[in-house]
């Protein structure tokens, strides 16, 4: 069952998300990186209809499945679970997640941010509660067990992709940067890496502040963050890294470089209970554009046309 999402719920939302990014701040660790053991947190996806979660979600069922420890990444609702032959058990507390929709549609879309869309149209917010596979008991949907792919076939996969961008990548010197005038990145050589995954994770927040650029997603801050701007784009380099990463099934480790950003993402978050539902949609939008740089998705897109 969904609900009209007041205004109240995304500073709850916030609120979260907040305190996760002020937990870890010492050590830079953020709600998106590896856990303190070292693994990944799981892709949310629904356990209903098999579909990832996107955008804000993602970032609110991390840091619920972070805090009570849940190995599992799969969500739904009661009735969802309830449909499946699962009982959520008793005094088990929900996670709230939200969708919107286009007035007048039927369909929901997790992508949007705040309320309005790229052709002006509005959303309404409706917002759900879902509870994780381990808050529930009875004959759920096996849970896949499948060990991940080994590091090596996951490299390639990441050299493929991020390859397939055609980004101008420059190598040299010890800093990480994106080039907004020029429109390049440049990355240290890759043997100044500790390991692949730790060059790869650095490329993946790189490439996206890359995907920033007017004539890839045309991202603009200033209007409304002003002075802040800046803070929001790195925020969503940072969330764009996290999703790639997680769909990579490569780690994304803090970047102790990152520290000085934590207090002025704080600030923003706390001033505009919106700002985090935004950054993480437009984190969103850059995650899916590189992904329809990729040559499957361009070939399902061809033959859709």
């Amino acid at each position: 069952m969904s609900e009209a999402i007041r205004s109240d719920a995304y500073q709850t939302v916030t609120d979260r998300i907040v305190a996760a990014i002020e937990a870890g701040a010492e050590k830079w660790r953020m709600p998106w990186h590896v856990k303190g053991d070292g693994t990944m947190p799981a892709v949310p996806v629904n356990a209903a209809s098999g579909k990832p979660y996107r955008g804000i979600n993602v970032v609110a069922l991390w840091i619920a499945a972070g805090a009570a420890e849940y190995p599992s990444g799969r969500w739904a609702t009661y009735r969802q679970w309830a449909e499946m032959g699962a009982q959520v058990r008793k005094g088990e507390k929900s996670t709230f997640v939200v969708f919107w929709k286009v007035l007048g549609d039927d369909k929901a879309d997790e992508q949007s941010d705040d309320g309005a869309d790229g052709a002006g149209r509005r959303m309404m917010a409706r917002g759900y509660h879902v509870f994780n596979a381990a808050q529930v008991e009875g004959a759920i949907v096996t849970e896949a067990t499948a060990e991940p792919a080994p590091e090596a076939e996951r490299i390639a996969r990441a050299e493929g992709f991020f390859g397939a961008l055609r980004a101008d990548i420059r190598h040299g010197g010890n800093r990480a940067y994106y080039a907004p005038g020029p429109d390049y990145v440049q990355m240290p050589d890759f043997a100044a890496f500790t390991d692949p995954v730790a060059y790869y994770a650095t490329l993946a927040h790189e490439s996206g502040h890359w995907t920033g650029h007017k004539s890839r997603c045309a991202r603009d801050f200033t209007g409304r963050f002003g002075s802040e701007a800046y803070a929001v784009e790195e925020l969503v380099a940072e969330l764009t890294a996290a999703f790639v990463c997680g769909d990579l099934g490569l780690a994304s480790e803090p970047r102790p470089d990152h520290a000085a950003y934590i207090a002025s993402w704080l600030k923003v978050l706390k001033h505009d209970k919106r700002a985090i539902f935004t950054a993480a949609s437009k984190a969103q939008q850059a995650a899916d554009w590189m992904h329809k740089c990729q040559p499957v998705a361009a070939e399902e897109e061809r033959r859709a046309a």
